[in-house]
């Protein structure tokens, strides 16, 4: 027996009804090492990390602690063999402060405060975590919540660590002082496994890299003998082309003017203040910030499903002529002939009906005849077994929920959807948010494609590099305000996270 094993999981087997998760899975976790799992949406990552961490059991196969076989039923069972999981979405208490989140569910937990601070300080320091145990969660940033959720499995003494895309809404900044922590942890004997689909991140932070495809295991390999490259075609099981293509458009004019922009919600909160900017026809124009910097609002707003409180909105026609719109709500804007597509940050909320099908979210919108890939459709049904087709939806057929689709079908549906109603103005929200590499490409292959179109893109997203990459400029918001906006050729990830930050940053010549 190797004493360096941490887990050992042998034959790991979960299935869903007729699907197979994950395939007879055998798996190696190191003691003061950091694992990377990759893998492609619906490869089985999460599920097989769910099942070391007690919310799934596994049909067949066995894990091993030591060498000792564990069986972990639950949450609490997988606390007591050491093992905690930070899931994406963090399970923290608003209303509660961090301390009493931390030892939230510990039954034998004494609450003296004085006692728990004390605790919560010596994990702090040890790994050099910045935290205030009396401070609310709802005052606490993103990264602050997540450090949370990392001194919570560290006080109920886990020395195994999984963390589900732990740097998804992270500032460059904040990623790399939770590096820092990882690394430290590391070097005092913890075991971690980070899920993430940021390869550039694999690279600077694991040790060895464990790639699943479609359920299956592929194989484990150390990072300092791959690339991202390698890893990329183990992922999908052939070549894949990692460069984004930012063809520039001759003809860039106006094509939406937002001016002076000011939102506020029902508490009187300002979440938007004073925006300014105008999207060019033929650009892409990132939107970059924290989570809650006003992202949200500002597409919400644009299209009429967020009330404006000051502030101008204009559409230019073809023919140079602005259009208010202003008061207006989405079918309204719909039927000025404005041609707006918007593919929400929540798909099946805002975007999608789960219950229907491809066929029947179609449905949902009124299509114009043309020339294109999406176009010249006689019916939904047409265009549903299109958009299948060109983006390689995997359903069963056209008819088939959408809810019961893998994120990454169903954002394939909805993006297809958006393009195919020939729009002048494409908003997309986190287009790409927990989508592996092949259809995240897909993604902005199409934005792309429709930039070409001489389309005013507006491209919110989260990973910087693919900020820097795909669009033409970047606008950055910080708290409701703009920072600035800039070159996406010239600008660097240290400069955007700088102005993520601070109102006030560098402020580009171009803020119009």
């Amino acid at each position: 027996m190797n004493s360096n094993i941490a887990i050992e999981m042998r034959g790991i087997t979960k299935r869903f009804g007729k699907v197979v998760a994950n395939d007879s899975i055998d798996l190696i976790i190191k003691k003061g090492e950091i694992l990377s799992l990759l893998g492609e949406n619906g490869s089985g990552k999460t599920t097989l990390m769910n099942m070391l961490a007690g919310i799934y059991q596994p049909d067949e196969g066995q894990i091993f602690a030591e060498g000792e076989p564990l069986t972990i039923r639950s949450p609490k069972d997988a606390y007591e063999c050491g093992i905690g999981m930070i899931h994406q979405h963090y399970k923290l208490v608003d209303v509660f402060t961090a301390a009493q989140n931390i030892v939230l569910g510990l039954k034998d937990e004494k609450l003296d405060l004085k006692t728990i601070n004390s605790k919560v300080k010596e994990i702090c320091d040890r790994y050099s975590f910045i935290i205030d145990p009396s401070m609310k969660i709802y005052d606490m940033s993103v990264s602050q919540k997540q450090t949370v959720e990392i001194v919570k499995v560290l006080y109920r003494g886990a020395d195994i660590l999984i963390l589900d895309e732990p740097t998804a809404v992270l500032t460059p900044q904040e990623t790399e002082k939770l590096f820092t922590v990882l690394r430290n942890m590391r070097a005092d004997g913890k075991a971690i496994v980070i899920i993430t689909h940021k390869l550039n991140e694999v690279m600077a932070i694991s040790d060895e890299v464990a790639v699943l495809r479609k359920g299956k295991y592929i194989g484990t390999v150390k990072t300092c003998e791959t690339s991202p490259q390698a890893l990329t075609d183990m992922m999908v099981g052939h070549a894949v082309t990692l460069n984004i293509d930012r063809p520039k458009y001759d003809s860039q004019f106006p094509r939406l003017k937002v001016e002076g922009l000011t939102c506020v919600d029902d508490e009187g909160i300002t979440k938007l203040d004073g925006v300014t900017f105008t999207a060019k026809g033929g650009e892409i124009l990132g939107v970059a910030g924290i989570a809650g910097s006003g992202q949200k609002e500002l597409l919400e707003s644009i299209t009429g499903l967020y009330p404006i409180k000051q502030g101008t909105v204009d559409f230019v026609t073809d023919e140079g002529k602005e259009k208010n719109l202003v008061g207006l709500t989405p079918m309204q804007i719909r039927k000025t002939g404005v041609g707006m597509a918007f593919v929400p940050e929540d798909r099946l909320g805002m975007g999608l009906v789960g219950s229907m099908g491809m066929t029947g979210n179609m449905m949902l919108r009124s299509w114009k005849k043309g020339k294109g890939v999406f176009l010249n459709r006689k019916s939904p049904e047409e265009l549903a077994k299109k958009v299948w087709d060109e983006l390689e939806v995997v359903t069963p057929s056209t008819s088939f929920p959408v809810r019961r689709l893998s994120g990454g079908n169903v954002q394939k549906v909805l993006v297809g959807r958006e393009i195919a109603s020939l729009p002048k103005i494409l908003m997309t929200a986190y287009p790409v948010r927990g989508l592996d590499i092949n259809t995240s490409y897909a993604i902005y292959n199409l934005l792309t494609e429709q930039k070409m179109n001489g389309v005013s893109v507006i491209f919110v997203g989260e990973d910087l590099d693919v900020l820097l990459e795909l669009c033409d400029r970047i606008l950055v918001l910080c708290g409701g305000k703009v920072s600035g906006i800039v070159d996406a050729r010239t600008a660097t990830k240290e400069e955007i996270g700088f102005m993520m930050t601070t109102v006030g940053g560098k402020e580009a010549a171009d803020v119009q």
